[in-house]
């Protein structure tokens, strides 16, 4: 379950009062405990910042490729349209010896 702010910046005053652990006092409270230990911690260690809303993102996309190299993947596409997505990565790779796969996330990035 999401908590709004608010919500975090209560239970975060809640549990720093409380004279039990604070895992005893969120079962008290009906909330599940954090996931893991470090993630309670760090957002006791931050603060009612932590507590501030925020768009959860992906902090980063491991298979990213360079916006110069798909340019030239996706002309090599459309020069070879009858080419599927893992030929047009091994032809690539064989061909400009630098690898990519066709997971990469090309099709799902350029909305096609």
């Amino acid at each position: 379950m999401r908590y709004s702010a608010s919500e975090k910046a209560e239970i975060i005053q809640l549990v720093e009062q409380s004279h039990l652990p604070a895992r005893r006092t969120l079962d008290k409270l009906g909330i599940p405990p954090p996931r893991s230990t470090a993630g309670m911690t760090d957002t006791v260690r931050a603060g009612l910042s932590a507590a501030d809303d925020h768009r959860s993102r992906p902090r980063s996309c491991l298979d990213r490729i360079p916006d110069d190299v798909r340019r030239q993947i996706i002309d090599l596409a459309l020069d070879l349209p009858e080419l599927s997505p893992r030929e047009l990565a091994v032809r690539f790779t064989d061909e400009r010896k630098y690898f990519v796969s066709e997971a990469s996330g090309l099709s799902a990035a350029e909305g096609t």
